[in-house]
């Protein structure tokens, strides 16, 4: 692996062609292959910019859906692949890409050690031998998918008769994945779909061959060690092995939020460390019976990696949670939004972001989903939903329906985002008799959700010119509250030189640790949570509140005692850590239950 981080999903258009910019210098990234319409455009841009043939693929077509996704990632592979090979047949000369993918490396790597070493070597035939061993030791970066297994709508033919499971959207987009040339992973997020992960069974590139390698692998996307040990128990019963952990904060994190019953980013790493080799053990002893009923015999324990994302905003962050909770990598999301030439945000967002305050990042209600989501204020999506509201029209056109899970006035499901869901639940509203602070309140909860299906997809529409006429270009963007510390653009190169300490980009900037943060977003979570049901205490609530408080302060007991381990604990920043770790605990202890 040339690096030590990995550049996760952004959205649904944001990251959907971030591979292009960055794999060929070893940067491994995720996309979404959620909206097929999306990449179906995208595929014919990049064929087109690429001089590739291009022959469309109507979404009528039997398993349209599973073949647009094929032939966009098989596009991917392909132009990754000639793009990795001229650069690796360049010169080593100062300015070549070449030397460009071995100097944004991080320092002390085999491959940087390797790379400078030659560069400082006289010319000759041991050098060119040398830049050969190093041109061998080359990878591109990994080109993965992300699955939201819960994002599965089931879809229908025209005489309304249901086109069976296999046809249900995650299972079709697992297929275009499966169907692909890539040799990567899927990320399968949150939490668990059993029909889904059964039927990643039917497929034999999820297996190990003959050699033990598997052609496609799995990567779990999960918030707590629990979650992570029953997915991973449920997979390896079948005979399939996650190649990965990807811890992610419950709410220091962008786009969709699964907030943990308060237990802490730290603990739960802390939780992998201790357990990690148990676990691996366990499953192997599922995996291994499970591979010889299919008659595949396996030799030895498949690797199974660990890393982590979800507000991380420093290199001294980034070095501590690599070795401390020894994970073998770390995810970089949102500051990649400010970073143009590898993420898809139009003018007017990128130049939000860049301006943007604490403030303006805050967790909502908005997805049709019901899961919490990390919005923007200033985003035009935002300012068009007001204004559709303001105008008497509140809701959107439901054009892709990806979204649609609302079978309360309907049978076959609706978006709680429409303009249809909306106008019949505030017609419901309306014969109540509700007060008028009441029916308020559940009239803004249910004007506050959002069109995800063209507000997510709207920023690379705009960015590349390739929107349809009276298409809608309000976008939606769903930040981790991490990106309000980085206040400009960023090149490739200022990023990644910030993620390994060669640069700082927030020098000056008063800016929490991550555990810090993370803890104050969950307080405040807690008294949201408490201040909704404050009318309507049921002991059964108390109780949840009570140990999701318990949770928090066992994760404060757990910072005080991991940072007092520290070495340099004199130091200001040492300081400031048990100045905001005390702050937000009298913020905790004032919260009553």
């Amino acid at each position: 692996m040339s690096h030590t981080f990995h550049i996760p999903v952004l959205g649904l258009g944001y990251s959907i062609d971030t591979p292009l910019k960055v794999s060929r210098y070893g940067i491994s990234s995720v996309l979404s292959i959620v909206d097929d319409e999306l990449i179906e455009r995208m595929r014919e841009y990049h064929s087109l910019e690429n001089e590739k043939a291009f022959m469309p693929i109507p979404k009528a077509t039997p398993d349209g859906r599973a073949k647009r996704i094929t032939a966009y990632l098989n596009l991917l592979d392909n132009l990754v692949d000639e793009q990795f090979n001229y650069l690796r047949s360049q010169p080593f000369e100062r300015g070549s890409d070449i030397c460009r993918y071995f100097e944004l490396m991080p320092e002390g790597s085999q491959l940087k050690t390797g790379y400078d070493l030659m560069m400082d070597y006289p010319e000759g035939e041991n050098k060119k031998l040398f830049q050969q061993i190093l041109r061998r030791m080359m990878t591109r970066g990994a080109i993965d998918v992300n699955i939201m297994s819960k994002v599965d709508k089931m879809n229908f033919a025209a005489d309304g008769g249901y086109m069976g499971d296999e046809h249900t959207d995650a299972q079709a987009a697992l297929r275009g994945f499966a169907n692909s040339s890539l040799p990567s992973s899927v990320v399968l997020s949150a939490g668990m779909n059993p029909k889904l992960y059964s039927y990643l069974e039917t497929f034999d590139a999820f297996f190990p061959d003959e050699n033990g390698k598997l052609q496609k692998k799995i990567i779990l996307k999960v918030s707590d060690f629990r979650s992570a040990l029953i997915q991973a128990k449920f997979l390896a019963k079948k005979g399939l092995w996650v190649s990965e952990f990807r811890v992610e904060s419950g709410l220091n994190c962008g786009g969709h939020a699964f907030a943990t019953e308060g237990y802490l980013l730290g603990p739960i790493l802390e939780e992998f460390k201790q357990k990690r080799d148990d676990m691996i053990a366990e499953l192997f002893q599922l995996y291994e019976p499970a591979l010889l009923q299919k008659g595949i015999m396996c030799v030895m324990i498949p690797k199974q990696k660990l890393s982590v994302q979800g507000g991380i905003g420093t290199a001294a962050e980034n070095d501590f949670l690599i070795k401390h909770y020894q994970v073998d990598a770390t995810g970089w999301g949102s500051p990649f939004l400010l970073v143009p030439e590898t993420t898809n945000v139009d003018e007017e967002t990128l130049l939000q972001l860049s301006g943007a305050l604490e403030s303006d990042y805050y967790l909502s209600a908005s997805s049709p989903l019901g899961i919490l989501f990390n919005n923007f204020r200033p985003a035009s999506g935002e300012t068009q939903r007001i204004a559709r509201i303001e105008a008497g029209r509140p809701g959107s056109p439901c054009v892709k329906k990806y979204l649609c899970t609302n079978t309360e006035f309907t049978v076959q499901p609706i978006c709680t985002a429409s303009r249809e869901y909306q106008h019949l639940k505030i017609d419901q509203l309306q014969t109540l008799q509700l007060g008028a602070d009441e029916y308020r309140q559940q009239y803004d909860a249910v004007t506050e959700k959002i069109c995800l299906c063209e507000g997510l997809c709207a920023s690379a529409y705009i960015k590349y010119n390739i929107g349809k006429p009276r298409e809608n270009k309000a976008v939606a963007v769903c930040p981790g509250p991490n990106l309000a510390y980085f206040n400009r653009t960023y090149s490739l190169d200022e990023m990644v030189k910030h993620i390994y300490g060669k640069l700082d980009l927030l020098d000056h900037v008063k800016r929490p640790h991550m555990f810090v943060k993370e803890l104050n977003l969950y307080i405040d979570y807690l008294q949201t949570d408490l201040q909704k049901h404050l009318k309507e205490l049921t002991d059964k609530k108390t109780k949840q509140f009570g140990k999701f408080k318990d949770q928090l302060q066992n994760g404060i007991a757990y910072y005080k005692q991991l940072f007092s381990g520290l070495p340099d604990q004199t130091s200001a920043l040492m300081q400031a850590l048990y100045t905001d770790l005390g702050i937000a605990e009298l913020k905790l202890n004032s919260t009553l239950i």
